[in-house]
């Protein structure tokens, strides 16, 4: 070691010595910045050819493992483990949605679910705003399905449409279900709710909904897919531009961490369970045999990954994208 180095380290250790004994010597907290108290609005983009997703956080919801009926308390402790998740009664899921700009059209699928279960969810506006998307500019407001924390975000809560000048896009199944009176009447008092945070949240839209069939276009760049069994007409979409695709899929699943590795653990919410699983297994099926990049409501944020064959299937999150290749 030469002399000036010596020096350097010499000069280097007394200065952050007296630095140290400067600030705890008085008291004083070494940090001028008071700790944060929660995330920044969660916006993550990527290109799909030309198009630009947005993948918008509204926040999460915590499910009760109970939820899940066939699974069994001994293996959702493995899972939890595992996955260095906390050991519990309860996991943990994502509410995403995701704002498609394709050049001609802004769209967004999904809205999160306002304050209709709770004060978890709801940051969606945040999100845009921080994103930079004035929702008086979105031209279609697209649903997977009617639930409220999915559709809830559509609609102020003094009953205005959140996205003035949208048209809603949904599928005509899903929409003659939530908004049939009869359905309303004959439905069990726990599922009542969530025919009544359907019709408030839709109502707004009732002149200009546009309701879709199976494998329709939306809009140049999104095409409907049908993946029914969670509600009557749970839908998804796929994005495409150019090579690329992303694969919309909605509540295909609801815990990564139980139903990856068991896609017949159907949640309590399916209308139809038998063929929600049918369902979930051919959409993991044609994401890995066509190594389709998916985006889930679900998943852990931003949402966006890959399915691979692993004991069962194993969610793969994307790799992050610094640059936006698209013009």
């Amino acid at each position: 070691m030469d002399f000036r180095r010596r020096q350097f380290l010499k000069a280097g250790f007394a200065a952050g010595a007296a630095f140290a004994g400067s600030a705890l010597g008085t008291g004083r907290s070494v940090a001028a910045q008071p700790k944060a108290a929660r995330q920044v609005p969660g916006i993550y983009r990527i290109a799909v050819g030309d198009i630009v997703v947005t993948a918008i956080l509204d926040g999460y919801v915590d499910l009760g493992t109970n939820m899940f009926p066939d699974a069994t308390p001994d293996e959702v402790e493995r899972l939890q483990r595992a996955s260095f998740a906390p050991a519990g009664d309860t996991v943990r899921a994502s509410v995403n949605c995701f704002v498609i700009n394709t050049g001609d059209t802004l769209a967004i699928i999904d809205a999160g679910g306002r304050d209709f279960l709770g004060p978890t969810m709801g940051d969606m506006p945040r999100g845009l705003a921080a994103a930079g998307i004035d929702p008086a500019n979105v031209d279609v407001v697209i649903a997977t399905h009617m639930h409220p924390d999915h559709i809830g975000g559509i609609a102020t809560k003094n009953g205005a449409a959140a996205f003035a000048n949208a048209q809603l896009v949904v599928c005509g199944d899903d929409w003659d279900f939530w908004m049939s009176p009869e359905n309303l009447n004959n439905a069990a008092e726990v599922a009542k709710p969530f025919f009544h945070a359907a019709q408030a949240a839709a109502t707004p839209y009732a002149k200009t909904v546009r309701k879709i069939g199976p494998d329709e276009e939306v809009v140049p760049g999104i095409r409907s897919v049908a993946l029914p069994g969670h509600t009557p007409g749970h839908t998804g979409y796929m994005v495409s531009s150019g090579n690329d695709t992303l694969f919309v899929w909605g509540d295909i699943v609801h815990s990564p961490m139980l139903q990856f590795p068991h896609p017949n653990w159907s949640i309590a919410l399916d209308t139809s369970p038998q063929k929600a699983i049918m369902t979930r297994r051919k959409a993991f099926d044609m994401a890995v045999a066509d190594r389709l990049m998916v985006a889930g409501m679900h998943l852990p944020y931003p949402g966006i990954g890959h399915v691979v064959r692993s004991n069962g299937f194993r969610f793969v999150p994307a790799d992050w994208v610094y640059t936006l290749q698209a013009p």
